[in-house]
């Protein structure tokens, strides 16, 4: 059978059974399933056997079924990384790659400022951190609720020179973070398994970051049914008014920060204000509150 053939025939069955972005989805199971792009699939002929023809088949019947895109593909694409995902992980959402480059541009900054005050010095040490002997020139960065490792695992990444600290309380979670460690190539990080600072106690960072679960209890029965019925519940449920987990990360944070350490969070829509003043409560500044690609406050950046 031809490619663009069965691109049609999947389309028609997925729009068939109310799927939104049918064409679009038929498209990905198929590329993903023959492993070509966009422009390959679309300029080549391309002939499929009947097993592969099979598979789209059942990657289709799943999708159908209400199953989320991304765990029949079972990937999604995160800040330039494949990151693997399934049943018992979160799905990497776009906002959560403004937390990515909002990290990456405080850091930069910061980093730039020390350079530049200890411009006739060879000693660099970030943040403006003093080494002494427990702590060497790396950055030293936690992520709570680090669930596919999504975030940690960029950071990672792009800072080299840090050493990234990812925790959550989902073994399986952590299954996922460390398979994506090893797709990625990515070695600066260490994955632990506990409730947020349980597992770092008497560490101190540089930079504490979270996306934890902000959607208000009784509003997860009104989301859609592909995260509803298919994403892990406790990475969704941030409690009653869904700002429990902010509340405990806010309320530790000083005990766990340098002294010119950042607490950057991803928040839910609306909650931004809440959270800037429990993070005043506690006794931490709000640097800056950044718009997400819809214009809701998004991410929030702390410091002492």
């Amino acid at each position: 059978m031809n490619a663009i053939d069965k691109f049609k025939e999947v389309s028609s069955f997925l729009r068939f059974k109310n799927i939104e972005d049918a064409v679009r989805e038929a498209e990905m199971l198929i590329t993903e399933t023959l492993r070509v792009n966009r422009s390959r699939f679309y300029t080549d002929t391309l002939e499929i056997s009947g097993e592969t023809a099979n598979s789209i088949d059942a990657f289709a019947v799943r999708r159908s079924q209400g199953e989320p895109l991304q765990y029949v593909i079972g990937h999604v694409d995160f800040y330039g990384m494949k990151i693997k995902v399934g049943p018992g992980v979160l799905i990497p959402r776009p906002e959560t790659e403004l937390l990515v480059e909002e990290v990456l541009k405080t850091v930069s900054s910061k980093q730039s400022a020390v350079s530049g005050q200890n411009k006739n010095s060879e000693l660099r040490t970030p943040m403006g951190r003093r080494p002494n002997s427990e702590l060497t020139s790396s950055l030293c960065i936690l992520d709570l609720c680090t669930g596919s490792g999504c975030l940690a695992l960029a950071l990672a990444k792009h800072i080299p020179n840090s050493d990234v600290y990812a925790v959550d309380i989902s073994e399986k979670a952590l299954e996922y973070a460390r398979e994506n460690a090893g797709i990625n190539g990515i070695s600066n990080i260490v994955f632990l398994n506990g409730s947020l600072f349980e597992p770092v106690k008497d560490m101190k960072f540089d930079v504490i970051v979270s996306n934890p679960p902000y959607i208000k209890r009784a509003d997860i029965e009104t989301l859609q049914p592909e995260i509803r019925d298919w994403e892990p519940f406790e990475a969704l449920d941030g409690g009653e008014d869904g700002l429990d987990f902010y509340r405990e990360i806010i309320s530790s944070a000083r005990l766990y920060l340098n002294d010119t350490g950042l607490v950057i969070l991803e928040a839910g829509a609306g909650e931004s204000g809440d959270i800037v003043r429990i993070a005043a409560e506690s006794g931490l500044r709000c640097e800056s509150v950044i718009e997400d690609y819809a214009g809701i406050e998004r991410i929030i950046c702390l410091t002492i």
